[in-house]
């Protein structure tokens, strides 16, 4: 397979060395480049999905007319909270 070439990114010089200063030893600045853009592809593909699955949850209680309004979850949720035995340190 071919590989393909992203544009060059036209950056601060302040910012370059910052980019430089946390380069691990041996890490390229190409390999750094692209390990952060496929980190930031898989956090927004997996925010891109969680927010469909929770407006796909959201359309079937909907329909289904079995739902808790949020103020309701979170005195519940509260409840419990306050029910749990603590750990040492909570305190």
């Amino acid at each position: 397979m071919k590989t393909a070439v992203i544009p060059p990114l036209r950056v601060d010089p302040a910012f370059r060395e910052q980019v430089l200063g946390v380069l691990r030893p041996g890490e390229s600045l190409s390999a750094f480049t692209e390990a952060s853009l496929r980190a930031e592809i898989h956090r927004r593909t997996a925010q891109r999905e969680f927010i469909a699955r929770g407006r796909a949850s959201a359309e079937r209680a909907h329909r289904s007319g079995r739902h808790v309004e949020a103020d309701d979850m979170l005195s519940e949720l509260a409840a419990l909270l306050e029910a749990s035995p603590r750990c040492e340190g909570d305190e």
